[in-house]
């Protein structure tokens, strides 16, 4: 691949976009982009201009790119854990794993659950996360119980910056108990930014802000500024 640099990357991508005219579009009126259009590389350069991909159901084959008005992060200097989830913590309910089974993170994710009847995550994004996972771009965090996986997350690594993209729980606290890790880890590689993209009650309550897009830019572009951090 070129040596390109990630501001070149998003200046291109403005002009130019690969998903111009790839058919039906979603609310925001970006052009829907087919499997066949996707790649690994495609889709970190969508990272690094600041979007991130999405499909309208698990049913629906193609995807379509998203760049909210507002952000969400989680600001690594000011994470919060509340005391009874360091109760928990300490008693270690679960051994706790880096991408020892990613895709069935993912699969965990994709499933059907209380209040989440259906979710986004097609078998576009599955098949291309998985992509990302060999080539040590996308990670899993996991939760065992024994032999059971109980919880998860996964998301993207791209030099000092972590794109969270999806967690599951199907034991008390085990996401939440992931999530501690993953910064944890965040931290002790150096990382910059935890992007959540949206922010949720249950993000807030660890931290996660609202970030205006232009601000969002400024972090996304300091994270990317370095080289490479290694998240394993």
């Amino acid at each position: 691949m070129a040596t390109t640099t990630f501001t070149g990357w998003r200046n291109s991508w403005r002009r130019n976009p690969p998903n111009r005219g790839a058919g039906r579009t979603d609310k925001t009126g970006e052009p829907a982009l087919a499997a066949e259009q996707l790649t690994p590389d495609i889709l970190l350069r969508a990272y690094a201009a600041g979007l991130f991909p999405m499909a309208e159901s698990a049913e629906d084959p193609d995807i379509f790119w998203v760049e909210p008005e507002i952000r969400g992060v989680i600001p690594l200097d000011d994470f919060h854990v509340s005391k009874s989830l360091r109760r928990t913590i300490r008693r270690c309910p679960y051994d706790i794993r880096f991408n020892t089974a990613f895709e069935a993170v993912m699969r965990g994710c994709a499933a059907p659950g209380p209040g989440r009847p259906s979710t986004w995550i097609n078998e576009t994004i599955f098949e291309l996360y998985s992509s990302l996972h060999r080539l040590g771009h996308a990670h899993s965090v996991e939760a065992w119980r024994g032999d059971e996986l109980v919880g998860g997350l996964y998301g993207v690594s791209l030099r000092a910056a972590f794109f969270g993209e999806s967690m599951f729980s199907r034991a008390t606290d085990s996401s939440k108990i992931c999530l501690v890790h993953l910064v944890e880890r965040l931290r002790a590689r150096g990382f910059r930014l935890l992007d959540t993209q949206f922010t949720t009650e249950h993000l807030k309550s660890f931290g996660a802000v609202d970030v205006p897009r232009e601000d969002y830019e400024v972090l996304l572009e300091a994270a990317l500024e370095g080289g490479d951090i290694p998240f394993d």
